[in-house]
């Protein structure tokens, strides 16, 4: 890893996420008057990589019998759709879309949010809110209050986190060389999941273009076969978070595309993907905190202009 990598916000910030996710799972008990409450029937909004939360979120919320939920990237919510609740997932807090969103629903029906930036426009705008300042980080890219935010909700309803928690510290622990060395240098990679870890799958594939320019591209595992597989080939790869389907591995083996997959939680997978980022910014010259054309909020000008 270069010098500038090893040293950069992104750096640090992905490898604080263990112990970030500790504390968040603790935390959660303590902060049930604070999230949306169960039986509720529940929509979860975000954009970016706030919406691929909002999708893991959701799946497991429901799988876990804590009520229907559903997730939506804020310019895409059925505002007239009859919900008891709404959670906004937002670091800044400042985003155009969820701000308009949370404006919309004000007086209408009860909101939450999870943000990071205390003092934050959203903040004056629900009706409950749980800010994670310590989560907060300075590189553009998402990293850690994703994850944490992830981990404070699937803790919440139930889910013990400290697998994950371990697995990922094994992965910061384990030599670059066999972690991500591999992977660096392919061509394509295409990320794949089932129920709650599409949202992760996503999430994957979007930090890697964001902090390397790199094509990449997610889809639920059991549609890649319809289709975005005629893409695999020798020198590509198809990476799987959770569980993969029976007979994909042969059918991948057959395209001459390497195979990712651990049996692993998916957020210990999302910190490799993570040190793929910092050892793919490093061998192609890339600043990995300063992603080109992003800022670390998207606030659009009401004008138009």
């Amino acid at each position: 890893m270069s010098e500038q990598s090893a040293s950069s916000h992104l750096a640090v910030e992905v490898a604080s996420q263990p112990d970030l996710w500790a504390d968040a799972a603790a935390r959660a008990p303590g902060l049930a008057d604070r999230l949306p409450p169960r039986g509720a029937r529940l929509a979860v909004v975000g954009c970016g990589t706030s919406w691929f939360v909002a999708q893991a979120y959701a799946a497991q919320r429901e799988e876990r019998g804590h009520g229907e939920t559903d997730a939506f990237t804020a310019t895409e919510l059925p505002l007239d759709r009859p919900y008891d609740a709404v959670l906004h997932i937002s670091r800044s807090g400042t985003t155009t879309e969820v701000i308009a969103v949370a404006e919309a629903l004000r007086g209408r029906t009860p909101t939450y949010a999870v943000v990071a930036t205390p003092e934050t426009p959203l903040l004056d705008l629900v009706d409950h809110a749980v800010v994670l300042p310590d989560m907060d980080e300075r590189s553009v890219v998402q990293t850690r209050f994703a994850t944490s935010v992830l981990a404070l909700l699937r803790a919440s309803v139930g889910d013990d986190l400290r697998p994950a928690i371990e697995q990922a510290r094994a992965v910061l622990a384990e030599d670059e060389s066999t972690a991500v060395a591999p992977l660096v240098g392919l061509e394509q990679i295409t990320f794949l999941g089932t129920g709650w870890t599409i949202g992760p799958a996503h999430e994957a594939a979007l930090k890697l273009r964001e902090s390397t320019q790199s094509w990449t591209e997610s889809y639920s595992a059991m549609e890649y076969r319809h289709g975005p597989i005629s893409i695999a080939t020798t020198g590509r790869a198809v990476w799987v978070l959770g569980d993969a389907p029976a007979g994909l591995a042969a059918d991948v083996a057959a395209t001459g595309a390497r195979l990712e997959h651990r049996p692993v939680d998916a957020l210990a997978e999302l910190v490799r993907v993570h040190r793929l980022c910092l050892a793919r910014a490093a061998a192609l010259g890339l600043d990995p905190d300063r992603p080109r054309h992003l800022t670390r909020s998207v606030i659009l000008d009401a004008t138009g202009g």
